[in-house]
């Protein structure tokens, strides 16, 4: 049983893995190298297993997503003034607006924008327009605690140990794993859950064509004697793809992801795994 850590994702983040923290133990080695997630997003899994010390060699994460990863360098790197932009910013429908559509150029107030969309926009969705630009409407969040500064205090503490952070495709992970290491895998979502439809806000972002990539990427994991974990839908099309490189588990969450007709539900996913 892992003791829960003060230290919490920074992020909301859709699709995250926070419920999964309460029971990852039991999926994991019972030992390995190197650790390896990329596709970090909210880092919930990451940050749950580095903050109680289970993660002990060196970690790699890395994101597709530019603004995300600068995110994370700035908390590792400068997260005194990262928190000092932060406190300038104010939760309201106003200076929401102005502060979606500015466009900062020192890479401190690109994450300080980054975080407070995240933390103020509707359900902690990252979208964007054809044009590259953020669109998520404002979320009327009544927070009293809008940022926790000693949390983003403490992720930097433990990003500045022996972690590297990086802004790659997915596939790029190969270069550094090597036999012994583990692996953690939480691409966004291409199929719908249990039924025959597409997850809408992101069929752009991660198409079918990047599951069969992500497919051969575990098949040269296995052969390098690495061990992997990898989340993904409950969907035949997934079961289909990936029965044959792994374990597969069903699990249950509740949803996480809102919006019109949309319900807070119990909903099943899949774990595929080498580890036995």
């Amino acid at each position: 049983m892992i003791k829960k850590n003060k230290i919490k994702p920074f992020l909301r983040w859709a699709g995250g893995k926070r419920w999964l923290t309460k029971n990852i133990i039991d999926y994991l080695p019972s030992e390995f190298n190197n650790y390896h997630e990329p596709f970090i997003g909210g880092g919930s899994i990451f940050l749950h297993l580095k903050s109680n010390k289970i993660i002990k060699n060196r970690s790699f994460i890395s994101d597709y997503n530019n603004e995300l990863v600068n995110t994370y360098n700035q908390i590792a790197q400068n997260p005194k003034e990262l928190t000092l932009e932060l406190l300038k910013l104010k939760n309201n429908k106003e200076d929401y607006y102005k502060i979606r559509s500015s466009k900062p150029i020192s890479e401190i107030k690109k994450a300080s924008r980054f975080l407070y969309l995240n933390k103020s926009s509707f359900n902690g969705l990252y979208r964007v327009n054809r044009k590259g630009e953020y669109n998520v409407p404002f979320g009327n969040r009544n927070l009293k605690d809008f940022y926790t500064i000693e949390n983003i205090k403490n992720v930097s503490k433990l990003l500045k140990d022996n972690v590297s952070i990086s802004s790659n495709d997915f596939y790029d992970c190969l270069e550094n794993i090597s036999k012994g290491d583990l692996v953690f895998l939480d691409p966004p979502y291409t199929v719908a859950h249990e039924n025959n439809g597409f997850v809408q806000y992101n069929q752009k972002i991660f198409m079918w064509e990047d599951q069969e990539r992500l497919k051969r990427l575990l098949i040269e994991i296995k052969r390098r004697g690495a061990y992997f974990i990898l989340t993904n839908a409950k969907h035949e099309s997934i079961k289909e793809l990936f029965s044959d490189v792994g374990n597969r588990i069903k699990v249950q969450r509740h949803s996480t992801i809102g919006g019109i007709g949309a319900s807070r539900e119990q909903i099943n996913e899949y774990i595929f795994t080498n580890i036995y």
